[in-house]
């Protein structure tokens, strides 16, 4: 499926009939009800009986899949409004805050039972791309769900089935960027055929296996906890080359 006319890809979002409801207040409804799964994810990943590490991966997972809601706003800069917050959010529940708020302690636990700053920079690489492609989620899409689903299976299978480490014995594992690599596939290909009913476009199918691969070296090269920074924008530069979009 080639891309005849890259140019289609840079169509804002569209104007949606609202109803009774204004645009601005139909826009802030979709961002009350994303604050609101944010926020039960939050709640309910701590409790869920998994190891910690596992519910960090989980809320990763629960979180990375808002791009698939992007299109219901009319401007990108709802979307930012909803990500932003949670930058000082996260940083709040992390070591380095100042404050230890206890209505945030649940995720802090998370935040330290992996990477103190991860967490905070995945925050940040969503709230950019947001600002910056929110009226085109399939580019944030590209960038966070290689973060979200192939990282969190990455570590998952790295951590119960790697047995080929490199990077030193306590390093990645040949099994988790497999893991990645495959998990990532799967939910660009599936992310990607949403988008294209939602905007009518084709997306190329070289697509989601070269972020893939990508996102896969990415995550392997990059020092631990900054492939939450790095991965994301790797997956989000790679669609925008690839498809042509400036």
């Amino acid at each position: 499926m080639l891309l005849a006319n890259p140019d289609t890809l840079k169509l804002p979002l569209p104007t949606r009939n609202t109803g009774p409801m204004g645009e601005l207040e139909a826009n802030l409804a979709v961002a009350a009800a994303c604050y609101a799964y944010v926020g039960v994810m939050i709640f309910i990943a701590p409790r869920v009986g998994l190891p910690k590490a596992e519910g960090r991966k989980l809320l990763h997972a629960a979180i990375g899949a808002l791009p698939l809601a992007m299109p219901l706003f009319t401007s990108r800069f709802y979307p930012f409004l909803v990500a932003a917050p949670f930058v000082l959010v996260t940083y709040l529940a992390s070591p380095y805050s100042p404050l230890r708020m206890t209505g945030l302690s649940r995720l802090a636990d998370l935040t330290e039972e992996g990477h103190p700053n991860g967490l905070i920079l995945y925050s940040a690489a969503y709230t950019a791309l947001a600002l910056l492609y929110g009226d085109q989620p399939y580019i944030v899409a590209a960038g966070i769900f290689p973060m979200a689903f192939g990282d969190s299976l990455a570590a998952l299978v790295g951590r119960r089935y790697g047995k080929h480490r490199y990077g030193g014995p306590k390093g990645k594992s040949v099994e988790g960027s497999l893991a990645m690599f495959l998990a990532t596939l799967t939910v660009l290909d599936l992310g990607l055929v949403y988008f294209s009913v939602v905007y009518g476009v084709s997306f190329h199918m070289v697509l989601p296996v070269t972020i893939a691969a990508l996102t896969m070296v990415a995550e392997a090269v990059s020092p631990r906890g900054l492939d939450n920074i790095a991965v994301p924008l790797t997956g989000a530069a790679a669609f925008i080359l690839l498809a042509g979009v400036i």
